[in-house]
C-alpha cells in the first residue's frame, strides 16, 4: 500500500483527505505543522507528500526545500489558493511535482496523485541516496509551436540550431516550455536516437549536485553504499538538459567547466577518467551574464554554454496562439480522462484572451485539466474556471486602487452587565451557555469572513468579491466582529 503524508493546519482538510485517500487504497499520515511533518517524513517514509503552502510555523517553500534535502525523490504536491498562482509557479521551480488549488476537488487530487506516483518512478525515502537518481530519460514529445510570428521565429531558431552540436542556452519564464523546446532540439538533431536526460538543478541539494552530475564510487562519502552513474554518463551519445542551471553550487560549476572543456569526467571518489560524448542544453529564467556579474555563476562557464541562445516568449506575448494551445491541452486532457469535451464557450475564449497567464503554458494546462474534469457539458463554461481568471479585470482594477483605511473598533460593553475590560470578548466569538440558531449563524459568518480574509492576505476588496457582498457591508461586519 502506497503511503501519503498530508501536512495542513486545517484539520477539516486533513480529515477529508484521510477519508478520501484511504477509500482509494492509500495509507495516510497527518501533520498540522511543518516541523511535525518533517518528523513524520523520517518515521512514516511516505511515497508522496501533500502540503499546504501556508503553515503556521513555516511556508511551503521552506518546507519543500527541507523535504528535498532529506528525500529528494519523494514527489511533493503543494496545496494553494488561486490567488497565490505566482507562489505556485515558484514552488514548481523549487522542485514540487505539481500543485492543486482550493477549493479541493477529490477527482482532481486523485488524478494528480496517481500521475505523480506512476510517472515519477523514483525511489522512495526508504532507499539510499547512493542508489537514487532524479534524472529522467524521456522520449521527446511533440511540441506545439503555434502559428503566430513569435512562435514561427522560435521554430526557425530551433530548426537552425538542432542539426549542429552547439551548446544552447534557453531563456524563458517558468512554465513557458523551455524543456519542451530542449526536447524538440534533441528530436531534430543527429543525436535523436540517443538518450535525452533532464536534471532540474533547482531541485537538487548542494551536497548531492556533484554526485548527480558526475556520479560517485562506492565509499566516496558517507552514505555512498554503491557505485552511481551520473547524468553525464547516462546522457552519453545524446543530450543533457540542465534546467535552472544558475542554481548549481559554485564548486560544482568549476568541475562542470572542466568536464565541458575536456569531455572527460571522474566520478566522485574515483581516479579513472571517463570520456563522454554529450550535447549540453541549459535553461534559465534569468540572464546568465547577469548572474555572472552578481557572482553567482562563473563567467567562463557562461561563455562555454553561450554558443547559441533562444528566448521562449511568455504566453501573454503569443496572443494569436492562446486558443491554439488551449485546444491542444483540451484534446490531451480528453484523452487522459476519457472525456469528449468539444471546446470552449465564447465568454471563456474572451477571458483566456484577456488574462495575463503568469504561470504560462503550465498554468494553462492545469486550468484546462481542472475545467475539463469539472464540466459535465460539451463545452467548458466560465463557471468551470478559477476565480482569478473570471475576475481578472476586476482584480486588476482593485490592485491599482489606494488601500482603504482600516477601522479600529472600540470595545462595546453592555451597560447592564458590569465586566472588566480585559475580559471583553466580541459577541460573535463568545461561546453561548445554551446553543441557539442565531449564535450558530453568527459564529459561522465570523469563521467564513476570517477565513476569506486570510485567504487573500486581508485584502478587503478581494475578500468582499469572494464573499459576494459590497465593501461597506464587509467593513461593518468586520467592525461588529472586532476584525481590525
Amino acid at each position: 500500500m502506497q503511503k501519503i503524508l498530508v501536512i495542513d493546519d486545517d484539520t477539516d482538510i486533513c480529515l477529508l483527505l484521510r477519508r478520501f485517500l484511504g477509500r482509494n487504497g492509500f495509507e495516510v499520515a497527518i501533520a498540522h505543522t511543518g516541523a511535525s511533518g518533517l518528523e513524520q517524513l523520517t518515521e512514516f517514509k511516505p511515497d508522496l507528500v501533500m502540503t499546504d503552502f501556508r503553515l503556521g510555523d513555516m511556508d511551503g517553500g521552506q518546507l519543500l526545500v527541507r523535504i528535498k534535502e532529506q528525500f529528494p525523490h519523494v514527489p511533493v504536491i503543494v496545496i494553494t489558493g488561486y490567488s497565490d498562482i505566482k507562489i505556485a509557479v515558484s514552488v514548481m521551480k523549487q522542485g514540487a511535482f505539481d500543485y492543486v488549488t482550493k477549493p479541493l476537488f477529490p477527482d482532481e487530487i486523485l488524478v494528480t496523485i496517481r500521475k505523480a506516483l506512476s510517472n515519477e518512478a523514483r525511489p522512495t525515502g526508504e532507499e539510499t541516496v547512493a542508489a537514487a537518481t532524479p534524472a529522467t530519460r524521456r522520449e521527446p514529445e511533440q511540441y506545439l509551436f503555434g502559428n503566430g510570428p513569435e512562435s514561427k521565429y522560435l521554430f526557425r531558431q530551433v530548426d537552425l540550431v538542432a542539426p549542429t552540436n552547439y551548446s544552447v542556452i534557453i531563456y524563458g519564464e517558468s512554465g513557458s516550455g523551455k524543456e519542451a523546446v530542449a526536447q524538440e532540439i534533441h528530436k531534430r538533431s543527429k543525436r535523436s536516437s540517443g538518450p535525452f536526460v533532464a536534471m532540474d538543478c533547482g531541485a537538487i541539494s548542494k551536497e548531492l549536485a556533484g554526485s548527480e552530475l558526475f556520479g560517485h564510487e562506492k565509499g566516496a562519502f558517507t552514505g555512498a553504499l554503491n557505485q552511481k552513474i551520473g547524468h553525464f554518463e547516462q546522457a552519453h551519445g545524446g543530450t543533457l538538459f540542465l534546467d535552472e542551471v544558475s542554481n548549481l553550487p559554485y564548486d560544482v560549476q568549476v568541475s562542470l567547466l572542466r568536464v565541458v572543456q575536456e569531455r572527460k569526467l571522474r566520478r566522485l571518489g574515483g581516479s579513472k577518467e571517463i570520456p563522454i560524448d554529450v550535447r549540453i542544453i541549459v535553461a534559465s529564467n534569468e540572464r546568465l551574464i547577469e548572474s555572472a556579474r552578481k557572482g553567482r555563476f562563473r563567467e567562463d562557464l557562461y561563455y562555454r554554454f553561450n554558443e547559441f541562445s533562444i528566448d521562449v516568449p511568455p504566453l501573454r506575448e503569443r496572443h494569436s496562439d492562446i486558443m491554439l494551445f488551449a485546444d491542444y491541452f483540451l484534446q490531451a486532457t480528453n484523452r487522459e480522462l476519457g472525456k469528449r469535451v468539444q471546446g470552449f464557450a465564447d465568454d471563456v475564449i474572451r477571458l483566456f484572451m484577456h488574462y495575463e497567464w503568469p504561470g504560462n503554458l503550465r498554468e494553462m494546462r492545469n486550468v484546462i485539466k481542472r475545467a475539463t474534469l469539472l464540466t459535465d457539458g460539451e463545452r467548458i463554461e466560465s463557471r468551470d474556471l478559477p476565480f482569478e481568471i473570471v475576475h481578472f479585470n476586476k482584480l486588476q482594477s482593485l490592485d491599482s486602487q489606494q488601500p482603504l483605511p482600516v477601522f479600529v473598533p472600540e470595545p462595546v460593553i453592555a451597560p447592564s452587565v458590569p465586566v472588566f475590560p480585559e475580559t471583553i470578548v466580541p459577541e460573535a466569538t463568545r461561546i453561548p451557555e445554551k446553543p441557539n440558531l442565531r449564535s450558530a449563524a453568527l459564529e459561522a459568518e465570523y469563521d467564513m469572513i476570517l477565513k476569506t480574509l486570510k485567504q487573500v492576505n486581508f485584502n478587503k476588496s478581494k475578500a468582499a468579491i469572494l464573499l459576494g457582498i459590497d465593501r461597506k457591508t464587509l467593513y461593518n461586519k468586520m467592525k461588529n466582529y472586532h476584525l481590525s
